[in-house]
């Protein structure tokens, strides 16, 4: 009965079908891109880690719309020439201007792989889907979540960051918030996070309708961590004031210096206080994978809630976040939204409800679980546990390098993979801010730059597995080097001592 409702493929009409004319051709062109780009990556020292971009190329970009058909291989030479020499530089060692993984090969081709199969894990009963549950469930087990947790995979923490606001709004408000909003009770509703956690978070209070102000930022201690005993007298006094505190939010790697909050307290206190307790982990979360830094972590499994990125610490390419949910049922609640297109059926495409689309707002979704399932299954928890730990331990290197010169200066402990100093200079925030760009110019290196208690600070954060110790190297050298040149207007030099190591 089957066969006899198959019939013959009817012919097509070249111009009627975006398929090639020749598949031979397409292959052979293929080939070369794929050689090319594992080239581009074997080879990635022989390139400026970032260069400026010329004029000319973002002239090239402001071309009319294209309405009639050029050659691949035309086009390909396009992105060979004015977009491959001008990318942010992430892939390369001496990227350590922010907190960007360096991708690998592997993911590269898993990412070929996805674009080939084309699924939108939005719903339905395919095996893309079930590669996402498989790794919800492995999250689930290396976080210590109960059975019954769940997980999606979204563009980055800032969305997952987002997710969890909403999720602990459906909590503490009810389903009833997502028809009627969060009308006076939820106008009375408040978090709490650290001034060091990542600014996503204000942004998500204020996508949530509660507005930024709603989030309290509280004082961090020596060691840069949300201040305990602030955080509970803000709680209680806004209490008093009849306000409504509602989620505390911890951070496993502050942007600035990688610092982790101590989450198994924040977790005490959220118990104590029945508050939603959410973890901003957006690339620390994933040290649990190294023996040597997951004591630190202690409490995470605790977590009502986690948002990471694998596409930081877990290598794998742009993008791939993720949000971890210890009761799924809540994390349904928040999401899920019955329409006729959508109906569920228990055989055909059509089962294997809940779908992902019941856990997050989109019902387009690309296949972002197979480079993170060909990373976890290619290398292992134990080889990504090893970098993870390599990078801290250049971090170390940085550090005592920099403790050994007395033209530099640490500005915050080194806590895991992130470094900040600076060139000590009259005027010294702008010398080390015109420094930083010197060398992203130079194509030597990159970092980046923040600001801790008012002073300007260079930032290094070491994510990218390639970086190595003549990195690090490289990176001082220009520092000091530009250094010079900035203030070689200067008379003297001041006679200085190395820098004391900082109060961990």
């Amino acid at each position: 009965m089957t066969e006899s409702l198959r019939e013959a493929p009817p012919q097509t009409r070249a111009s009627e079908t975006l398929d090639p004319q020749n598949w031979g051709d397409i292959r052979a062109l293929g080939h070369r891109m794929l050689d090319d780009m594992i080239d581009y990556a074997a080879n990635i020292r022989n390139r400026p880690v970032w260069q400026p971009i010329p004029d000319h190329v973002r002239a090239h970009f402001r071309a009319a719309l294209p309405r009639s058909a050029s050659e691949l291989g035309d086009v390909y030479r396009e992105f060979t020439d004015f977009i491959v020499p001008y990318t942010t530089g992430n892939v390369h060692p001496g990227f350590m201007g922010w907190v960007h993984g360096g991708g690998t090969a592997v993911g590269m081709l898993a990412e070929m792989l996805a674009a080939g199969l084309n699924a939108n894990l939005g719903g339905r009963d395919h095996i893309p889907i079930e590669v996402e549950r498989q790794i919800a469930e492995w999250m689930r087990q290396i976080f210590g979540f109960p059975h019954g947790s769940s997980g999606i995979f979204v563009t980055g923490t800032s969305m997952a960051n987002l997710m969890a606001v909403l999720v602990a709004r459906t909590t503490a408000l009810g389903k009833p918030v997502r028809q009627r909003g969060i009308a006076e009770d939820g106008a009375l509703l408040t978090a709490y996070a650290s001034t060091a956690v990542h600014g996503c978070i204000s942004k998500a209070m204020d996508i949530a309708g509660f507005g930024s102000d709603a989030l309290r930022h509280i004082q961090t201690d020596r060691f840069h961590r949300m201040d305990l005993d602030a955080l509970h007298e803000r709680i209680t006094r806004d209490r008093v004031a009849g306000f409504k505190p509602f989620l505390v939010v911890g951070s496993a790697g502050t942007v600035d210096i990688g610092a982790i909050d101590d989450l198994h307290a924040l977790k005490s206190l959220c118990c104590e206080q029945g508050l939603w307790f959410h973890v901003d982990g957006a690339f620390g979360a994933l040290g649990v994978l190294a023996p040597a830094l997951a004591p630190r972590l202690a409490g995470i499994e605790h977590a009502d809630s986690i948002a990471l990125d694998f596409h930081k610490w877990g290598q794998v390419p742009y993008d791939a976040g993720f949000l971890l949910v210890r009761d799924g049922d809540r994390h349904r609640d928040s999401f899920a939204a019955p329409a006729a297109y959508l109906r569920r059926e228990t055989r055909g495409l059509a089962a294997n409800s809940p779908w992902p689309c019941d856990l997050g707002p989109d019902l387009s979704r690309g296949f972002r679980a197979l480079k993170t399932w060909f990373t976890l299954k290619t290398y292992g928890t134990e080889r990504l546990g090893a970098v993870i730990t390599r990078s801290c331990e250049l971090a170390e290197y940085m550090k005592e390098r920099i403790l050994a010169e007395p033209r530099l200066e640490l500005m915050a402990p080194v806590q895991l993979n992130i470094v900040c100093f600076r060139y000590r200079a009259d005027n010294a925030d702008q010398v080390n801010a015109d420094i930083v760009i010197d060398i992203q110019e130079s194509g030597i290196a990159v970092a980046s730059t923040t600001l801790l208690q008012g002073q300007l600070a260079i930032r290094a954060a070491i994510v990218n597995h390639r970086t190595d110790t003549s990195d690090i190297d490289a990176l001082l050298s220009a520092v000091l080097e530009f250094g010079r040149q900035r203030c070689s207007s200067c008379d003297r030099v001041p006679l200085i001592e190395p820098s004391p190591p900082l109060a961990m």
